[in-house]
């Protein structure tokens, strides 16, 4: 594999306020390939006056500046010129991803014009979305609306598995309500936050509506602590959403919370398990196992336990780990060394506690560079067990034994996670019968399925609010009844 240069112009600089600036500090991330281990590129490191530039930044464009006061129709012409710029890049988005994180070149490749589409969604709800409407008042005044306003400033905290489209699933939104927002990219996945900052340049995106710093921890919980930010939209860890709650709650901001999963996949009786097994394999493997969420635990009548397994086995086993850029290749490296690392410590738990290796275990032989781990499957697991209760995010898959249907619906509720979850049966009665009592945000039938247009987020530690749809836009606006003892000159008048 030969790294390409970084399809970026200007890596080692922060945009603020419409501009091109140096960090206040000297410091740069050093951006490792995980497939070889070498440098791809280097970035400015944001430190905590870096972070305070941008919210004052995005604070002046929102207070002062002319993008809420514009009508939604004209920032739905800039975010449809974002996409339009978005979908000619997607070239350059495809090959920055595999560099930064593992995922292959080709699943890229197929997700990067994705991103473009949440743009235009959203541009689209300038003319569909009641922004403002009338109400029956029992106030006494003669008119009541209930309009919606932009939430204010937003802090968008981006991870580095998948960071255009999760950048997209917050920003979008955000900007057709009218807020201004500061992202801040991950350290470990940086490029396609810069490259939203030369989209954001490119369409003439006016100063401080989007301001993007990549940064560590501290600056980072800077961000989170500045009193100019009024909304923070966060995907990554539950631990650091539990932090972010606790700082915002202080002083009632406002978030929307992204985070872990460990969601079960329910294989009834009625279904056939190698359909199920190659279909819970084919996506368990996208983004080398780093997706929150994918269905890791498979929970199956305990008479077809051991069938799941070796099914599940069979089908990982075959699954191709290598170059990401190769397209022969299923499986690329995870993310980091760190990542790697604590992938194999949950595979040693699995296997101080006894249970049965069916598939993976270790690192491929043929691979002696990269982050690379072969995709792991338990057989037997107890669902009390670390691995079955934890958040690995890596390629591993634990199968559970149920005694019956309520049992299964029990093990798959038994978790601090709800994120998603899967019903394989042929009966679709059933299946939505389950479905309504797992307590997660979405259940699929017959597959790792979400729907970002519908809206996705999770119950429990997996999350507050929701992202994507309508569902997703309700965060990012606040709303704002107006009482009136006469008909305002905008409305229509009434029959």
């Amino acid at each position: 594999m030969t790294l390409s240069t970084p399809p970026l112009e200007h890596p080692g600089k922060l945009f603020i306020a419409g501009e091109w600036v140096d960090s206040d500090g000297a410091d740069l991330i050093d951006v490792i390939a995980p497939a070889t281990e070498d440098l791809y590129m280097q970035v400015a490191n944001a430190n905590v006056s870096d972070v305070d530039r941008a919210v004052a930044a995005a604070r002046e464009a929102f207070d002062n500046g002319p993008w809420p006061r514009m009508s939604h129709a004209e920032r739905a012409g800039y975010m449809n010129a974002m996409a339009d710029e978005l979908a000619r890049r997607t070239g350059d988005i495809a090959a920055i991803w595999p560099n930064e994180m593992g995922i292959t070149h080709s699943l890229a490749s197929a997700y990067a014009p994705g991103a473009a589409h949440f743009y235009r969604y959203y541009a689209g709800l300038a003319d569909s979305f009641p922004f403002e409407e009338e109400h029956r008042t029992f106030s006494g005044a003669k008119v009541g609306l209930l309009v919606h306003e932009p939430v204010g400033v937003v802090g968008a905290i981006i991870p580095w598995n998948g960071p255009i489209m999760i950048t997209a699933f917050k920003v979008a939104p955000a900007l057709i309500a009218g807020c201004t927002v500061v992202i801040k990219g991950s350290p470990e996945a940086p490029g396609h936050a810069l490259l939203m900052a030369e989209v954001a340049h490119k369409v003439g995106l006016p100063k401080g509506v989007i301001n993007v710093v990549i940064a560590d921890r501290a600056a980072s919980e800077a961000l989170v602590r500045n009193p100019g930010v009024d909304k923070i939209g966060f995907t990554g860890s539950s631990a650091t959403g539990r932090r972010i709650a606790e700082i915002l709650g202080g002083r009632m901001a406002r978030y929307t919370l992204e985070l872990g999963g460990k969601s079960a996949a329910i294989v009834l009786d009625d279904y056939d398990i190698e359909t199920a097994a190659r279909d819970i394999a084919e996506r368990a493997c996208d983004m080398s196992g780093q997706v929150c969420a994918s269905l890791t635990r498979v929970v199956v009548p305990g008479h077809r336990a051991e069938a799941m397994a070796d099914a599940l086995g069979a089908a990982f086993s075959n699954v191709v780990v290598g170059d990401p850029f190769d397209t022969a290749t299923q499986m690329g490296p995870v993310a980091t060394r760190i990542q790697r690392d604590r992938v194999e410590g949950y595979i040693a738990k699995g296997k101080a506690a006894g249970f049965r290796v069916a598939a993976g275990g270790g690192r491929p032989a043929h691979l002696n560079r990269g982050f690379f781990i072969e995709p792991t499957v338990f057989a037997g697991v107890d669902n009390g067990s670390a691995i079955a209760q934890e958040e690995i995010f890596g390629p591993v898959v634990c199968v559970i034994p149920a005694r019956d249907e309520a049992d299964a619906v029990r093990i798959a509720n038994d978790s601090p996670f709800g994120l998603n979850g899967a019903v394989f049966t042929k009966d679709v009665d059933r299946a939505y019968a389950v479905a309504r009592q797992v307590r997660s945000g979405t259940v699929g039938h017959n597959g790792h399925l979400v729907d970002f247009t519908i809206g996705f987020g999770g119950f429990k530690q997996s999350g507050v609010g929701r992202e994507g749809g309508l569902e997703g836009l309700y965060p990012y606006l606040e709303s704002k009844t107006i009482l009136l003892g006469d008909r305002p000159s905008h409305l229509p008048a009434k029959d």
